[in-house]
């Protein structure tokens, strides 16, 4: 069968690449896993014709039969997240109940009943719904929260923490105008409620969690950060999202003083960035960042910042600048002179910068803390409108392909 022209440009441009670090026990062998998966994924266009050359969408989207098979998404996880298996080895959960939210005595048929039970859950929902929290939703391990197959919206209350608990999938729901709760009990399993601080008004707020997955959502206008990743976090992979309409989009590390997040690994990959972002994509502490192939489309003061001397590798990304000249750089050092950051290894290799956009790399270069026999084609960043063009929360039927 003949392959269509934006498949063999596909087949043209990809290319494998790997990395390391020196934060971080042994980061490059999760990040050659990434393009592993790209390469695979590259391969095997020719037998799939509904191939996009996204390793983690060709691993499941093809399958007619998604809705019986919604346990198989967890094998698809890509990068540092990729062990992620939330529910996976557990039953399905229905959520029916979108309104009758109480924090302390959830009700069977809530999301609240389903995430904090003890053993691991799939949830999905019964039809289309919004769910406005009354309270942060605390999740137990072991959980998938996947809104295929129904328009769900969690939005206009306090919203999803992630907080000392692991193995957590989120895939497919809108996340927006998320607000701050707290100063009152709330539930987190099934025989413990306690006494919570006011939130920061997250999206999704990880604190202390690990082998965490956030996929194919669709997230906007909240009170603080979209998605943080802080205290001691690690082992999560942020793909195939749409972001939109924000200022601090996405915190990385709790702050220059706390050492434990000296520890965090998270892959960036596959995002798009979009309209009426401001900052923070993402704005990164101590730790390992590999951001990859995400289409950045819009910021008004910087795309990817950081500060405490984090490793942020850069690879294949299109960055598409304001048209403000003052605002044109992709990077931003915060709270620390050049004497002390040109020794931060901060790279980019193989990004396209559009009307002006410039990186403005430092550290040790092509240096052992990066690359482990690294490949690059001459033009990666090329797939990008391909492998980020279905990105946010999908349109999923039963019987069709999602």
């Amino acid at each position: 069968m003949k392959l269509p022209i934006f498949l063999l440009l596909i087949l043209a441009l990809l290319a494998p690449i790997s990395t390391t670090s020196s934060h971080v026990q042994d980061p490059h062998l999760v990040v050659e896993h990434v393009h592993r998966s790209i390469n695979e994924s590259r391969r095997n266009l020719g037998s799939l014709s509904c191939g996009t050359g996204n390793p983690i969408d060709d691993c499941w989207r093809c399958d007619k039969s998604w809705e019986k098979n919604r346990q198989r998404l967890a094998d698809c996880a890509i990068g540092f997240g990729k062990h992620a298996i939330g529910g996976r080895d557990g039953k399905i959960y229905v959520v029916t109940d979108s309104k009758n939210d109480d924090p302390v005595n959830p009700k069977p048929g809530t999301l609240r009943y389903g995430v904090i039970q003890n053993e691991p859950l799939w949830i999905i929902f019964a039809h289309d719904m919004t769910i406005r929290l009354k309270e942060e939703l605390l999740m137990n391990s072991f959980k998938t929260i996947d809104g295929r197959g129904a328009n769900v919206h969690i939005a206009g209350g306090p919203c999803i923490t992630i907080q000392y608990v692991t193995n957590i999938i989120i895939h497919g729901v809108n996340i927006h105008d998320c607000k701050q709760g707290g100063n009152t009990d709330v539930r987190d399993s099934p025989d413990h409620y306690g006494f919570r601080t006011i939130s920061d008004g997250d999206g999704i707020s990880i604190f202390g969690g690990s082998h965490v997955w956030v996929d194919h959502c669709s997230l906007a206008n909240c009170h603080d950060g979209l998605i943080d990743a802080i205290h001691g976090s690690t082992a999560i992979t942020i793909s195939n999202n749409y972001m939109t309409h924000h200022d601090k989009v996405m915190l990385l590390g709790h702050s220059d003083t706390l050492l434990q997040d000296k520890n965090m690994q998270v892959t960036i990959a596959f995002n798009h960035f979009g309209e009426g972002l401001v900052q923070r994509m993402p704005r990164c502490r101590h730790g390992y960042f590999h951001v990859v192939n995400n289409d950045y489309t819009h910021w008004e003061m910087y795309a990817i910042g950081g500060s405490a001397s984090p490793t942020i590798n850069s690879q294949g990304n299109r960055f598409l600048a304001p048209n403000s000249y003052d605002n044109k750089e992709v990077t931003k050092r915060e709270e620390a002179s050049e004497s002390e950051w040109k020794n931060w290894n901060w790279r980019s290799e193989g990004d396209l910068m559009l009307n002006g956009a410039y990186f403005t790399p430092s550290g040790a270069g092509a240096s052992k803390s990066y690359a482990r026999a690294s490949s690059l084609s001459a033009r990666p960043s090329s797939i990008v409108g391909f492998v980020t063009a279905n990105a946010g929360v999908l349109r999923c039927t039963r019987g069709s392909r999602c």
